[in-house]
């Protein structure tokens, strides 16, 4: 199921300043990237684990960016 969260994407690769500014920020060498209220969450590759295993939902939640059930 899909978790339904309003979101800004951005493309970086549009503005060569800004995505070396975003690898360098958080000290992740590729995009896309996620951002949580200003945290940095992680890669595709990891957004998508936790997304499979549920723990992004509880992130979420834990963020108040998605209701609790």
């Amino acid at each position: 199921s899909h978790l339904a969260v309003k979101f800004k994407g951005v493309d970086v690769l549009q503005d060569p300043g800004l995505r070396e500014g975003v690898k360098q920020y958080s000290s992740w060498p590729t995009v896309p990237q996620l951002y949580v209220k200003g945290e940095f969450v992680g890669g595709c590759d990891i957004v998508r684990e936790m997304f499979e295993s549920g723990e992004l939902k509880e992130y979420l939640t834990s963020k108040e960016v998605v209701a609790a059930e």
